[in-house]
């Protein structure tokens, strides 16, 4: 099983944990509920905003919408707040998890006039399964087969009207045919600092922090990848840190040591990320080799490093992957002799 890296954008147990408990009184949620309060994307938003205004003008459900782009961008927050926008419930769930038709029929025929089914990873939909959705979103009704052979029939659910948002990391695994029934599709892309630092500081008030400096909050984003759910995971590190050891006053330098103390430098790498550009640079004098090379001298799974470390270090212009190998950049050497001084 691969670690779980604080500066991964895939979900860890910590975070189902605070996202199980923020329903309660007592511990708040840090989730925007409103699309005013869902901050960044602009576009995006912008773009919700209209379909939304003239749906509730209309009294209808919102059209489908399809959601892609990497972990941990607010593709599950955004169908919640879209719900809530539309004063309905969202029902939550997976493609894996929609093993057979009938696990799709038990979802749909429970819910009440626009609701929002929000399918996650919907690529990973099984093919029987994907062929009971399109009735539902065209036509709102679903045809399902009871018994086999000369006794089979059809029987038809009319549903009531309803909204699919489905999300994914990997669009390009969507059939056709899907893809081209959802009428609203939009790439979630990275977040910008100033973006991540108004989430830190929303993020902040709603867990009642001592107010931290604006300089401690920028300091957060530019480590965190671009990513909220990275940036939101640091921020509880930083607080912890600092209710411990600076009785709960964050500013700069307290950012500075918490972030050291978990490994991560100024350009959001810890010493997973690091080991492996050291280990390319020093060992394989900065390539090309395999990655299968790499990971034996590192002692961790190729597909670990194929699927943790190598995105963030291709998106950061640190590595470059090529026919004969993997080899290290100018920008990856310049981070390495900094790091050495």
């Amino acid at each position: 099983m691969a670690r779980e890296r604080i500066i991964s954008p895939s979900k860890q147990k910590v975070d189902a944990q605070v996202e199980a408990t923020s329903v309660a009184p007592t511990k708040p949620s840090i989730r925007p509920v409103t699309l005013d309060q869902y901050l960044g994307q602009s576009e995006l938003r912008e773009r919700l905003s209209i379909a939304l205004d003239a749906a509730k003008e209309r009294n209808d459900p919102m059209e489908h919408v399809l959601l892609y782009g990497p972990p941990g961008l607010g593709k599950t927050t955004l169908a919640h707040v879209i719900a809530n926008e539309l004063g309905t419930r969202a029902w939550v769930t997976s493609g894996p998890a929609l093993t057979k038709g009938s696990d799709l029929v038990g979802t749909l025929t429970r819910m009440e006039p626009n609701d929002v089914l929000f399918i996650d990873e919907i690529h990973r939909l099984p093919a029987a399964v994907e062929e009971y959705i399109y009735p539902a979103m065209e036509d709102c009704k679903i045809d399902f087969t009871l018994d086999s052979g000369m006794h089979a029939r059809v029987v038809t659910y009319a549903l009531q009207p309803f909204t699919l948002i489905g999300a994914t990391t990997r669009a390009g695994l969507l059939t056709g045919a899907l893809r081209s029934r959802f009428g609203i599709v939009h790439n979630i892309r990275f977040y910008d600092c100033d973006e991540l630092s108004a989430i830190l500081q929303q993020a902040s008030a709603k867990l009642a922090l001592q107010t931290p400096s604006e300089e401690a909050f920028t300091r957060i984003a530019s480590r965190s990848r671009g990513t909220p759910r990275i940036a939101l995971r640091l921020l509880r590190r930083v607080r912890d840190y600092a209710q411990i050891k600076h009785n709960g006053d964050i500013n700069i330098s307290v950012v500075n040591a918490a972030l050291e103390l978990e490994g991560i430098d100024e350009a959001g790498l810890d010493t997973l990320d690091r080991a492996y550009l050291a280990t390319l640079s020093g060992v394989y004098e900065g390539g090309p080799v395999g990655v299968e090379a790499i990971a034996a001298s590192l002692g961790e799974d190729s597909g670990t490093l194929q699927d943790v470390v190598e995105p963030y270090l291709l998106q950061a212009g640190m590595l470059a992957r090529t026919r004969q190998g993997r080899k290290i950049t100018s920008s990856g050497l310049k981070h390495l002799n900094l790091k050495s001084k």
